[in-house]
């Protein structure tokens, strides 16, 4: 559905108006102010709370009422916080990063040395913590990194987004050139970032995931297979104001297995780790976002 020309002008005013509110503040303060935020929302507002909760609990039976609602808090301002880092993404420099990205250059050396193999690298993380500021770290040390990402409907909106991508080459989910482009790119030597979707509605890979069953597309892996490039589970965390930047695995394609058979075992794989480093840091996970519910697929 197109918006109208008045819907477009305001949601893009109040946009740049709460940027420019945003902006007034040190990072810290921002930062805090977003954390306080999502708990007047929880506890008082109650914004998603009864089926973020109840989505939870059922990832984890075992925990109390009291450690669900602590993990939702914690989750909503985790999605805050990325709305204050995106707003001030154009302000982050080397030395910003050197101060709050726990080892972020030891780990582009590590990325770098698996870019400069020559077939390319397909980085997988979880829609938890702030990747972006992973994607934003690399970029700032040398290492620019691609995604996908769809467009927004507000145009306006959207070419804000792009902008405050920086560095990050974000391709266009929905145009259909697109696979072309990242084949090409990987061919190239580029480093591809992705996030697993768990909403594939058709019949794909079914793995056990947060105490469910997702079902998840294997095209990441095919990508890994196709190209030769390893795969690279990662994870972003927030631990006292910084953001810890973790790599999990590092996972290469058998070369000589069937394509299909080996991006399914590699998916599986994958999503294995992802869901122990999310089980293991459930505050850090986007409970929020409709897009990461496991819903039935269609027969």
């Amino acid at each position: 559905m197109v918006k109208s020309r008045a819907a477009v002008n305001v949601e893009y005013g109040a946009l740049r108006f709460f940027c420019a509110l945003v902006n007034l503040m040190p990072y810290p303060v921002a930062t805090a102010v977003a954390r306080g935020l999502a708990g007047f929302l929880f506890h008082v507002v109650r914004f998603k709370r009864a089926r973020t909760v109840a989505r939870i609990s059922a990832a984890f039976p075992r925990k109390s009422p009291r450690a669900v609602n602590a993990i939702a808090v914690r989750s909503l301002a985790n999605v805050l916080q990325s709305a204050v880092e995106m707003i001030r993404a154009p302000r982050f420099t080397r030395r910003w990063m050197d101060r709050h990205v726990i080892d972020g250059l030891k780990y582009h050396g590590r990325l770098k040395s698996l870019v400069d193999e020559g077939r390319g690298v397909v980085i997988m993380v979880p829609h938890s913590g702030n990747w972006y500021m992973a994607a934003w770290s690399m970029a700032k040390y040398g290492l620019k990194l691609f995604a996908l990402a769809a467009p927004q409907r507000n145009p306006k909106i959207d070419a804000w987004m792009k902008r405050q991508y920086g560095d990050i080459e974000v391709l266009d989910r929905s145009d259909r050139s697109t696979l072309g482009a990242i084949r090409e790119k990987l061919r190239a030597g580029r480093a591809f970032a992705i996030l697993p979707d768990l909403r594939v509605k058709t019949p794909d890979v079914e793995v056990p995931f947060l105490n469910g069953r997702a079902n998840v597309s294997h095209a990441g892996a095919m990508f890994a297979v196709r190209s030769g490039a390893p795969i690279v589970v990662a994870a972003m965390r927030r631990v006292k104001g910084r953001h810890a930047f973790r790599h999990i695995a590092t996972i290469r394609p058998d070369m000589t297995a069937n394509p299909k058979d080996e991006a399914v075992r590699l998916t599986r794989e994958v999503m294995r780790l992802i869901n122990d480093e999310v089980t293991a840091h459930p505050g850090e996970w986007y409970w929020y976002n409709k897009r990461w519910l496991l819903e039935p697929v269609r027969k």
